[in-house]
């Protein structure tokens, strides 16, 4: 069963960047996709970007953070690494990562699951 930690979240002002980092354990994961999710309070978990298995070739954004947010992968580190730059108080969530089903909207948790997140807060 693999296991993955996020990590790299804080407080910073509007305008700033951040980078994410979500670590796996038990298992590799250089043959899954992964996707990074975030959750804002009182709101539902929304989808915010994935990258496909193996070479990370293939990206998708949520439109709200295209052009913003760049994510990509070490398989040599098992980890998936979440970019984010022009940072908005919008952005303020929970932000968690999870093995998914596709590279395109509706991606999903394929039966991860669910860590603790890290906490994403920007001040304006």
């Amino acid at each position: 069963q693999v296991q993955l930690v996020e990590s790299g979240g804080g407080l910073v002002q509007a305008g700033g960047s951040l980078r994410l980092s979500c670590t796996a354990s038990g298992r590799t994961i250089s043959g899954y996709a992964v996707g990074w999710f975030r959750q804002a309070p009182g709101k539902e978990r929304d989808f915010v970007a994935a990258i496909s298995w193996w070479d990370g070739s293939s990206t998708y954004y949520a439109d709200s953070v295209k052009g913003r947010f760049t994510i990509s992968r070490d398989n040599a580190k098992n980890t998936v690494a979440l970019q984010m730059n022009s940072l908005e108080p919008e952005d303020t969530a929970v932000y968690y990562c999870a093995l998914v089903d596709r590279v395109r909207s509706g991606a999903r948790n394929i039966g991860t699951n669910w860590g603790q997140g890290t906490q994403v807060t920007v001040s304006s």
